[in-house]
């Protein structure tokens, strides 16, 4: 059974910070691609950040580079994003997603599964 635990989403107020912290389990894969996609109302998804179990390669979309950064411990399916400078366009559903392909890129998440999502808001 596939299963997501995500946590860390809220209420922020812009330039503020986040860190949302997923582990999913229920997976076999040795290479995959682990990380966050998001979807605000009314508009498509979005991949924002992941990072490849193959060579740590990470991914981020142009709007959060130096201002989000993605990690995973040695522990496998497992990431975090940390949020900073936060702006009230960041506000949206912040989905953990598990990739199986090992690459990571701007839609690695179509590739696999995810979690429910955690709110995540930023106000001006």
């Amino acid at each position: 059974e596939v299963l997501f635990v995500e946590s860390g989403g809220g209420l922020v107020q812009a330039g503020g910070s986040l860190r949302l912290s997923c582990a999913a389990s229920g997976f076999t894969f040795d290479h995959y691609s682990i990380g966050w996609f998001r979807q605000a109302p009314g508009k498509e998804r979005e991949g924002v950040s992941c990072i490849s179990s193959i060579d740590g390669r990470t991914y981020y979309v142009d709007s959060v580079k130096g201002r989000f950064t993605i990690s995973s411990d040695n522990a496998k399916y497992t990431v975090s994003l940390q949020m900073n400078s936060l702006k009230p366009e960041d506000t949206a559903v912040y989905y953990c997603a598990v990739g199986l392909l090992g690459e990571c890129s701007e839609t690695f998440y179509r590739t696999g599964y995810w979690g429910q999502g955690t709110q995540v808001t930023v106000s001006s």
